[in-house]
């Protein structure tokens, strides 16, 4: 039998064959922590154990924990889902099964509970920096046709999208979000004031960055990036900055234009 928490960190824990009260003695004090209820805990942490966000797990700045679904279903096979109440194609994850999963993992704390959802909020820069503002997160990955809506309702549940698409289940998601709201969190970034010039910090889409060598395929940087005129580059990265948002974006640039007039 496998343990529902899976614990990705500094600290590890071995298996146990009594799953609600694992890892109280291994949690980190004071890090950041994402709990995940997934029917698929070996898909963590996946990319976030890479790069900076898997250097700043192995130190203890956050810490990751699964909980396996499955160890919360019914009967034999543990069943974690049934057919949709009034017909209709697929299948829908239980409310009794998922409240007890639920329930192990407000046990523990790690923030608010939210369901990733296509039908929620979208996801965006703000939510992370508000994430990564608090003691941490805890995520419903969502599988086959959704949650019983009692479950939803009774928890009070956020529910989130990365977008208006929809994808086979909640785990990309959670990885694409965490990612996003870790590296907000202090000491993650080797540089803190990177954050500041990045698309969406401030509104708007970031400006083209280029590097050495100083021409490539004929092409050069722009002179002005070349000038060591500080103030100079900064008005032509908010010009560009600006240009490509108005292009490209035009929800965000109307928002932008509204903040900038103070409505």
């Amino acid at each position: 039998m496998t343990t529902p928490n899976k614990s990705h960190g500094r600290k590890s824990i071995a298996a146990s064959l009594k799953p609600r009260s694992l890892m109280e003695e291994n949690r980190l004090a004071r890090a950041w922590t994402a709990q995940i209820i997934t029917l698929f805990p070996n898909a963590f942490p996946g990319v976030l154990g890479e790069s900076l966000t898997g250097k700043a797990l192995r130190e203890g700045i956050w810490q990751l924990e699964t909980v396996d679904l499955r160890l919360f279903g019914e009967g034999k096979h543990r069943n974690v889902d049934d057919t949709p109440a009034g017909g209709g194609a697929g299948m829908v994850l239980r409310a009794d099964v998922m409240g007890r999963a639920i329930d192990h993992a407000l046990g523990r704390g790690a923030g608010p509970l939210v369901y990733l959802s296509p039908r929620g909020k979208r996801f965006d820069q703000q939510m992370a920096r508000d994430w990564a503002a608090l003691p941490g997160v805890t995520m419903i990955c969502g599988r086959f046709e959704g949650l019983d809506q009692r479950v939803i309702d009774h928890y009070r549940i956020a529910e989130v999208s990365l977008g208006d698409f929809v994808l086979t289940g909640g785990e990309i998601a959670a990885q694409a979000m965490l990612d996003a709201t870790v590296r907000l969190l202090p000491g993650v970034l080797g540089n803190a004031d990177s954050t500041a010039d990045e698309s969406h910090s401030d509104g708007l889409l970031e400006h083209p960055q280029y590097t050495r060598p100083a021409e490539w395929q004929g092409r050069a940087i722009p002179d002005v990036l070349m000038s060591g005129h500080h103030g100079e580059i900064e008005k032509w990265r908010r010009a560009q900055a600006e240009a490509l948002t108005r292009q490209r974006r035009p929800d965000l640039w109307e928002a932008y234009t509204r903040r900038s007039k103070g409505d």
